[in-house]
């Protein structure tokens, strides 16, 4: 009786269909419709890694002040006061920090999703979820530090009596930018650096390197107009931060430069992309 039960059992199973599940091949474009399937899942990443940046911490979120103000007052001394950079006739201090603003957020969105898949090793290896999830929690979370770091530069303008214009409008879209921009670049240092893990040793210098080479304690107006075309093709950061000065501060817009840093920005994210997706499939073996 066992036995028949058993034959039955095994005939059934032999009947059911059977699925394969094989790692896409090729060049694949992000799966947009999964992302949006767990889109509550980047919630949650998002979420916990801004708690854990701020646990046990003594000063919890005003390290998100700390930082860009007291790069404000090092910039202020040695470049404004001694080196006597120009500011575009605005006060350096306020020149500077707004510049630094999106520089920050920035540079601690590529340092952070370079990283992101090697430190949540364990969960890469043990569930599926679109491991894009990870880069783009880590460069979402930084923005809680932007939002709360604006608040000083509100401070700074009413001291210096530069009120807030209708050009603050424009904001969102220098953010989504430079978020796309920071995207871009933490999904191809995020995948190679699955495979080679000198990528956390080179990005921090590459960081400071960058910083520099943006026009951050300097304007971009310092550039010899010949050349600013090919620094913003370079260097896309470049029409970002001009077109927060412009909008915060009123300097001179960005105009072209912001066409050329954005039209190299989408060249990074999408080769970003599909480099990412080329090696999504190896992740969980190498990591």
């Amino acid at each position: 009786m066992n036995v028949g039960a058993s034959n039955t059992t095994q005939a059934d199973i032999a009947r059911e269909p059977v699925t394969i599940i094989r790692p896409p091949r090729g060049w694949m474009p992000i799966n947009l419709r999964e992302l949006w399937a767990y889109r509550e899942l980047l919630y949650f990443l998002t979420w916990r890694d801004i708690k854990v940046r701020y646990k046990q911490t003594l000063l919890g979120f005003a390290w998100a002040i700390l930082q860009p103000f007291f790069m404000m007052i090092v910039f202020t001394l040695f470049f404004g006061t001694l080196a006597n950079v120009p500011s575009e006739n605005i006060p350096y201090p306020l020149f500077s920090y707004a510049a630094l603003l999106p520089w920050t957020l920035f540079a601690e969105g590529i340092t952070r999703s370079s990283n992101s898949l090697v430190q949540e090793r364990n969960l890469l290896q043990k569930v599926y979820f679109p491991r894009l999830l990870m880069p783009l929690s880590s460069i979402l979370s930084p923005v809680v530090d932007f939002a709360i770091a604006f608040v000083v530069l509100f401070g700074l303008m009413l001291y210096f009596s530069y009120p807030p214009t209708i050009t603050m409008l424009w904001l969102p879209l220098f953010l989504l930018l430079e978020l796309i921009l920071a995207l871009g670049v933490g999904l191809w240092l995020s995948a190679i650096n699955v495979e080679y893990r000198d990528v956390r040793y080179a990005v921090p210098f590459l960081v400071q390197l960058w910083l520099f080479a943006s026009p951050v304690v300097y304007g971009t107006t310092f550039v010899p107009e010949r050349f600013r075309v090919a620094y913003g093709l370079i260097n896309p950061m470049v029409g970002i931060i001009d077109g927060f000065r412009w909008a915060i501060l009123g300097t001179e817009p960005p105009s072209y430069l912001l066409i050329a840093s954005a039209a190299i920005i989408m060249v990074i994210l999408i080769s970003g992309a599909f480099y990412f997706r080329r090696r999504e499939k190896a992740f969980a073996d190498v990591v």
